[in-house]
């Protein structure tokens, strides 16, 4: 058998094609609950990058068949000794060298661009959750990764919520919020509240548990909010906010994120919870949290699962999510290898 490998780029609809084609085969069969593959969010990758991220890309051939992907991310304005891999190979090719000759192809490029380290994830199966395949991770520690973080992704079907339970809850966090208002939005950041989207966003790399990776606090401001929300409406993502507002000073100091894709309108990504250090202890995680869960199902009345991730370590956004019916279904680990 013969594996060959060749960069691509935005420019090589051929190759886009192919990579597209084994991202779906592997979607399907590693993650069969997920959203279908979205051909708009692939193709966006390579068209619209987010800011301050360069990504090389890589397309590996099994006897001229194409069988498995590289895409490596190389942040531009901070962790710039750091990247992360997504490597995949498609079901029908794996146990045939593939992983393997991108894996070695992943670590020149990384030597080339001077970087010390790369980060990848893998899933696996809970003890009473659906089989995942466990090649990845026995994949990512043959090469020498450690385990350096470990996720549990959360799915709540919101067609179950107890809605008079979910009042509950919303009174009792109103009360420990006094002196806070809420505001929620659809789509882009409001002009006059970006600059404290960005600080917040910016906290997240430091707040969030990051078990023994070795990232860095990442340099976010305006521009680069903006520039996201570029490339994730070139991916054809909807947004959803609610932010926690002091009045006294007019801040924002809390803030949460719901979105979608236009692959599936039945289901929806739990992202950013944060709030500001000064401002915790009022209950404004869960404040924001219910609000916008509400605020996303009176747009998308077709959503019917969410899934979020967390840190098997952040207790706190654990049982907050517990709280509003978020429910384990299987595990992520961060493998990081050092060059």
């Amino acid at each position: 058998m013969s594996i060959t490998i060749a960069p691509f780029d935005a420019t090589d609809p051929a190759a886009i094609e192919a990579a597209y084609r084994i991202g779906v085969a592997a979607n399907d069969a590693d993650v069969p609950d997920y959203p279908p593959f979205c051909r708009r969010r692939f193709e966006a990758m390579l068209r619209h990058p987010f800011p301050g991220t360069v990504t090389l890309w890589a397309l590996a051939r099994l006897d001229g068949v194409p069988a498995g992907y590289l895409a490596l991310d190389l942040p531009q304005l901070d962790n710039t000794e750091n990247a992360t891999v997504e490597l995949t190979v498609h079901p029908a090719y794996r146990r045939h060298g593939v992983g393997r000759a991108l894996h070695e192809h992943c670590l020149r490029l990384l030597r080339e661009q001077g970087r010390k380290r790369v980060i990848g994830m893998t899933v696996s199966a809970l003890p009473d959750g659906p089989a995942r395949n466990a090649a990845g991770g026995a994949f990512a520690a043959a090469s020498g990764a450690q385990p350096a973080l470990v996720e549990i992704r959360r799915r709540l079907d919101p067609t179950g919520v107890d809605q008079a339970a979910l009042d509950a809850l919303l009174v009792g966090a109103r009360a420990q919020a006094e002196g806070y208002r809420t505001l929620r939005w659809h789509g882009l950041v409001p002009e006059e509240y970006v600059a404290d989207i960005a600080y917040l966003d910016g906290r997240l790399s430091t707040d969030a548990p990051l078990g023994d990776l070795d990232w860095e606090a990442e340099k976010v401001d305006a521009e680069r909010i903006r520039g996201t929300e570029r490339a994730l409406a070139a991916r054809g993502r909807r947004q959803y906010h609610v932010a926690a507002q002091h009045v006294a000073s007019g801040r924002l100091v809390a803030w949460t994120l719901l979105d979608l894709g236009p692959s599936a309108d039945w289901h929806a990504f739990q992202q950013i919870t944060i709030v500001d250090p000064e401002h915790r202890g009022h209950r404004l995680g869960l404040l924001v949290k219910v609000e916008n869960l509400r605020h996303l199902l009176a747009h998308e009345p077709a959503v019917r699962a969410i899934d979020t991730f967390n840190a098997a370590s952040n207790s706190h956004m654990i049982a907050i999510n517990e709280q509003l019916g978020f429910r384990p279904v299987d595990g992520w680990t961060d493998w990081q290898l050092t060059i």
